[in-house]
């Protein structure tokens, strides 16, 4: 068996949602400039446009590995730049074996030399997908057994509010209604950073407050503050929260901010989470050794495929870490956490809003019931195009 193609499509559709889809937005790094501030949710690659209050239009970006003997495997949605340079990829690995992963993987890794992290990483990982999804389809195993699952039949998830209001009022109601549709844990997203002082610290700890409220005792509550902090903001914000008890702060500063990362792990009263902007195992090698977090959040959409988790995974097992995929594609991650240990790889998280836009076209799409996630048994990664939510369809390239 030989690949023969790399192709994308791109689907177009519509959607609905009960109510406003975007709320408001998390802090992000360029907060720290006033005209950055105030601005809210644009029109971000790969995620719905509201068109009206209720009414989303969609686009869809997925890859196809092609092969010899008609079989093709299937990954995405993925964003506009990984998906045209993956296109850009296409003739390193035309005439390669599909089910040769790790010699694909580092073929396109070694000719990547410019491009080890970043969005030339997130295409590999969209490529790498695909080929488990073209091996579990050859050998007709669903990609959890390929990887030696399942260890568990059923995972728990976690939902992450991103895109929800975050006003007291709303975040109590809304984390009520997370706690009664089974979820064990949620998160929820920091809107305010360094930049807005006292005035932003306490809108962020009253988020902190209300989520407790809402969530009672029982339900965890992790918090991101998506690379926006910085060391004494932190520490400052971790001490006064500690008495809601989060499970953890996400990514407090900016990723290459290695050794703030662990000075903040060595000193926060509550665990730190992060990697999910870190890319391959060298990558989080560097994050162990130099004990910069608690959790591991590597993302196998970006981190390098689901070829780099593994690696990943074992080398957090290594150093007595949890390891708690960052989401984006829920299919991928429940296969994931499905082949771990279930100390290592305990939770799957859902992007529960976003998920409406990157599952729209697919037939059965992943979805937590009573806050858990099933096993799914179709081959690969079980992602299959409903031809009937497809309006219009492209060849991108």
């Amino acid at each position: 068996m030989r690949i023969t193609d790399l192709r994308c499509v791109v689907y177009e559709g519509e959607s609905y949602y009960d109510g406003p889809y975007y709320g408001d937005r998390q802090v992000r790094p360029t907060d720290i400039y006033e005209t950055f501030r105030s601005s809210e949710w644009g029109k971000e690659d790969n995620l719905p446009v509201e068109l009206e209050t209720g009414k989303l239009a969609i686009t869809g970006r997925f890859l196809y590995v092609d092969t010899d003997e008609g079989i093709s495997g299937l990954f995405g949605p993925i964003g506009l730049a990984p998906a045209l340079l993956a296109l850009q990829m296409k003739s390193l690995i035309i005439g390669l074996d599909p089910l040769a992963t790790n010699m694909v993987w580092d073929v396109l890794y070694r000719a990547a030399i410019h491009g080890r992290k970043g969005t030339p990483m997130l295409a590999i990982s969209a490529i790498d997908c695909a080929l488990w999804d073209l091996k579990g389809k050859v050998v007709g195993q669903p990609l959890y057994r390929l990887l030696g699952g399942p260890t568990r039949r059923e995972m728990a998830a976690y939902v992450s509010a991103l895109a929800y209001p975050v006003d007291p009022q709303s975040v109590t109601a809304q984390a009520r209604s997370f706690v009664e549709q089974g979820y064990c844990g949620q998160k929820w997203f920091f809107r305010h950073g360094p930049g807005e002082g006292k005035v932003g610290f306490a809108k962020n700890l009253a988020l902190v407050e209300a989520a407790r409220a809402g969530a009672g005792e029982d339900c965890a509550l992790m918090f991101d503050a998506w690379n926006s902090w910085d060391v004494p903001y932190t520490l400052d914000f971790a001490a006064a929260a500690a008495r809601w008890n989060p499970a953890w702060i996400e990514e407090p500063v900016l990723p290459d901010m290695i050794d703030q990362m662990a000075e903040i792990t060595r000193r926060s009263p509550v665990r730190i989470a992060g990697g999910e902007h870190e890319y391959t195992r060298w990558g989080f090698l560097d994050l162990l050794q130099r004990q910069a977090l608690n959790i591991v959040q590597a993302d196998p959409m970006w981190c390098g495929g689901i070829t780099e988790m593994i690696s990943i995974c074992a080398l957090a097992s290594a150093y007595g870490k949890t390891v708690i995929p960052h989401g984006e594609s829920i299919a991928v991650c429940a296969h994931i956490v499905a082949s771990q240990p279930p100390d290592l790889c305990p939770l799957v998280e859902n992007l529960e809003k976003f998920n409406v836009g990157w599952q729209h076209f697919l037939i059965e799409p992943v979805k937590p019931v009573s806050g858990m996630i099933k096993l799914d048994d179709r081959h690969g990664l079980g992602l299959v195009i409903d031809e009937s939510k497809v309006r219009r369809q492209t060849l991108l390239g």
